[in-house]
């Protein structure tokens, strides 16, 4: 079976990328893609946010945008998944070709800019699926963001909250994305408290956690704004990173110079960096998901000594296809057993150094 899945990717990866991530979304809603039947190893079971997580491997936003298949991908093992971004209003994003695959240096760089169906398309969706019940293998996270040209930013998220809220496991106030003009400025401390407040008192009776996606290109003084306004307690969480903006040289590929965000293995070590340096900053108190280049269970396990309870990828499977998660997580688990920790919740922040001796984590 495993070669079936091979030769589809392989087929999939000849295609034009929309098309065949558009295939890849119906192979999962007509139940043709594999699926785990045996449950997770128990060592990589955690409690978050009240919530058991049997496994701490989850896919990114970007993927399902509509949500479209959450319950499907889920059955493909992960361990929460994460839908959107969706936007208030719909919008067709940017103009085609807008997302271009840089095989050599297994990598993407995407220009899409937030192309959605909307809450209402999206809300619906995740209406029929809460109401058809039966037990999820995990939680589904809402990825939020903001319409292009609209005047009020807060006023975006805080309707989309407000309208997918109560649909979510939990919520991903996203401010990082590269792709739409003006909106890593929300990542400054007075614009982010303000729509983190606002966007809290619109999902209040939902209570479901918030988390904020950042991006990995933020100095060190805005890690520090950001920190700031976590520690204040109301966020629940931090992801780490989105795509970026930065290119290394060591880039081959002939699409390596094309407009837009990277992601996949060329990210994973400035992402990995950032992830550590939040996890100092908001001292170990709140739970970090780790995105950025995550194509093995040794890059899983680097982000959670780094400081994340959960990690998120998805470009990687562009290249590696739906069994690249079964053997992330069995290659995870064998290095926690190796190290000798009892589950992932006693790996993550290992890499930090102590504290002084006197001083408080």
């Amino acid at each position: 079976m495993s070669d079936v899945w091979s030769a589809g990717t392989a087929f999939l990866r000849a295609l034009p990328p929309e098309l065949a991530h558009r295939i890849s979304i119906l192979a999962l809603r007509c139940r043709v893609a594999p699926r785990q039947i045996a449950p997770d190893d128990p060592i990589l079971a955690q409690r978050l946010w009240n919530r058991d997580i049997a496994n701490p491997i989850g896919l990114a936003a970007g993927y399902d945008k509509g949500a479209q298949a959450p319950r499907e991908a889920l059955a493909l093992g992960f361990g929460l998944v994460e839908i959107g971004t969706v936007t208030p209003e719909p919008q067709p994003g940017n103009p085609r070709p807008r997302i271009f695959r840089l095989h050599e240096d297994r990598a993407l760089i995407n220009r899409l800019g937030f192309n959605s169906e909307g809450v209402g398309v999206v809300g619906a969706r995740l209406a029929r699926l809460r109401a058809a019940g039966g037990k999820f293998r995990g939680p589904i996270g809402v990825n939020l963001g903001k319409n292009k040209d609209s005047p009020d930013a807060a006023a975006d998220y805080a309707r989309g909250a407000r309208a997918l809220g109560q649909h979510a496991d939990y919520v991903v106030i996203n401010v990082s994305s590269p792709n739409t003009p003006g909106l890593r400025e929300l990542q400054r401390r007075a614009a982010l408290g303000d729509l983190v407040a606002q966007v809290r008192a619109a999902m209040a009776p939902a209570r479901a956690p918030l988390l904020v996606k950042v991006a990995p290109d933020l100095s060190a003084s805005e890690r520090e704004d950001i920190a700031s306004v976590v520690l204040d307690g109301r966020v629940d969480g931090l992801i780490i990173g989105n795509s970026t903006l930065s290119r290394p040289t060591d880039l081959v590929s002939a699409y390596r110079g094309e407009v837009g965000g990277l992601s996949g293995r060329p990210l994973f070590a400035l992402s990995t960096a950032v992830l550590g340096d939040f996890h100092r900053l908001t001292q170990g108190r709140i739970p970090l998901i780790g995105c950025g280049g995550v194509a093995s269970g040794r890059d899983a396990y680097a982000k959670i000594r780094a400081g994340a309870s959960l990690v998120q990828l998805y470009t990687a499977l562009v290249y590696e296809g739906p069994g690249l998660i079964g053997r992330i997580k069995a290659e995870l688990a064998a290095l926690l057993r190796r190290d000798g920790f009892a589950s992932v919740a006693g790996a993550v922040g290992a890499a930090r150094p102590p504290p002084p001796a006197g001083r408080a984590n």
